[in-house]
């Protein structure tokens, strides 16, 4: 029974996190995007902070307004926190499942 339950378990988590993953991935890759792009451009790109705050500006979601913006980084970081511990969960279950494979198949 036990065994059952951890098994729908793991098919509705897997269900949840494939349906989260293009929904998170978007606004992760701006808020990567740009992040890297800003550092980049300012320390090896030789640009003012000026000349590139455009580019904090779409990181740091301000075009939102200041309604908006605390919102969406808290949703992206919630996103990011929910693929990064389910992702974690999903993997911890394969390696938990081939390391029992492995022992049955050694006799023990």
């Amino acid at each position: 029974m036990e065994g059952s339950t951890v098994a729908r378990l793991l098919v509705r988590i897997r269900q949840l996190h494939r349906w989260m993953a293009p929904v998170v991935l978007l606004p992760l890759l701006v808020t990567v995007g740009t992040g890297v792009s800003y550092r980049l451009a300012k320390d090896w790109g030789g640009f003012s902070g000026e000349q590139v705050h455009w580019l904090m500006t779409l990181h740091e979601g301000e075009w939102l307004g200041p309604v908006l913006e605390p919102v969406v980084v808290l949703l992206n970081a919630i996103g990011l926190l929910w693929m990064l511990g389910t992702g974690a969960w999903l993997l911890f279950q394969n390696f938990r499942k081939q390391w029992i494979a492995s022992r049955k198949e050694a006799g023990g």
